[in-house]
């Protein structure tokens, strides 16, 4: 695909992080895109210096979704790249001893369910809509209609101590990938997956920076933490190689996370 003025693209959680990274790569390359987040201050002061249009979006309300596809729709055109970014993690495990009182507490079943909806059906709910809507476009060369990337994590693979929530979302958002391109492709729409390793969000950079540089040497190269842009051209690449589809791609410096 081309990137160009002629394309229009929905990034979610494009308020912060890697969503907004990838929202101004994009938008760099003229892309005309929409910002899909609940963070209304943050999420219209980007979209202003990208030239986009801001969407109050929570990706686990159908109403919600659909009015943010409705009004990027109506300010872009239908889009041709999902970018799905919005998302959560939580720290608690299955079950845990209270040192205080001896007791034996269960994991939240609601903190559970709640990181679910929002990583894993959050993700399904954008891609389906917007598929929907890339299918009444016109292909493009070699058919091809959209793209649709989701973020996993490497904690698909490698769940840590306390991540069986996150990495439940997780595993099952790069589970998704290949069905879903299939599902798709006698409609020209790819989908793919990035798994991200530890980057430099804003929640990490909050993080003392003993904590970063603690997690910076446990990665083999470079011995760093990634950082948002090279998510956001990973993203980019996915849309300029149309033979990548149904993959989903570690991008980590080769880090294999251990137990805790």
């Amino acid at each position: 695909m081309r990137l160009s003025p002629d394309i229009a693209a929905v990034v979610t959680g494009a308020a912060s992080g890697l969503g907004e990274a990838t929202a101004r790569a994009l938008a760099a390359q003229g892309v005309r895109v929409a910002i899909f987040d609940m963070n209304r201050e943050r999420g219209e002061e980007v979209a202003g210096e990208i030239g986009g249009v801001f969407c109050p979006v929570d990706v686990t309300g159908d109403e919600s979704v659909a009015r943010g596809f409705e009004q990027a729709r109506a300010a872009h055109g239908p889009e041709r790249i999902l970018v799905n970014c919005a998302g959560i993690a939580i720290g608690q495990k299955t079950v845990a001893r209270d040192k205080q009182t001896g007791g034996i507490r269960a994991h939240d079943l609601a903190a559970f369910e709640r990181v679910i909806r929002i990583n894993l059906i959050g993700s399904f709910r954008c891609a389906a809509l917007s598929a929907a809507g890339m299918m009444t476009t016109e292909p493009l060369e070699d058919g091809e209609r959209g793209l649709i990337v989701s973020t996993a994590s490497v904690a698909a693979d490698e769940g840590q101590i306390g991540q069986a929530a996150y990495a439940a979302s997780k595993g099952g958002v790069k589970a998704m990938a290949l069905p879903m391109a299939r599902d798709l492709m006698g409609e020209g729409i790819r989908v793919n997956t990035i798994q991200p390793g530890i980057m430099l969000t804003p929640m990490m950079a909050a993080m003392p920076q003993n904590v970063q540089d603690a997690l910076a040497a446990a990665i083999p190269f470079p011995k760093r933490l990634g950082r948002p842009e090279e998510y956001a051209s990973l993203v980019l690449e996915m849309a300029r190689n149309p033979y990548l589809n149904g993959q989903s791609i570690r991008l980590d410096g080769a880090i294999r996370m251990g137990p805790r």
